[in-house]
């Protein structure tokens, strides 16, 4: 008699139309933050790369379009305001080392 390999029940995660609905408010209100060099806006260039929702505090953890962007700190700001808006909590925002690349947000310089 063969023994039987047992399975574990791993199931994945619940989608969570909740946290789905919130991450979306938040991209679409990150949309009225434009880099002022390239006049889009910073989803649409794809510099936010990670929203990470808290029960009392938030990330949003975003690269640049060039390491010493002129309006980072401006720009930043405008970030957390927009994504505290919706929120109606702190925000943190990170910025990560990541190099942007154009073609991530679909333009071909």
């Amino acid at each position: 008699m063969t023994e039987q390999p047992t399975t574990s029940t791993t199931t994945a995660p619940a989608f969570d139309a909740e946290r789905r609905a919130k991450e979306l408010a938040i991209l679409d209100a990150l949309r009225n933050v434009v880099d002022p060099e390239i006049g889009m806006n910073v989803v649409e260039l794809a510099l936010i790369k990670q929203v990470v929702l808290g029960e009392t505090e938030s990330e949003i953890k975003m690269i640049l379009t060039t390491p010493f962007c002129p309006y980072a700190g401006s720009m930043i700001q405008q970030v957390r305001e927009e994504a505290e808006s919706v929120l109606e909590h702190p925000v943190k925002v990170t910025l990560l080392a990541e190099r942007w690349d154009p073609r991530d947000a679909g333009l071909m310089w």
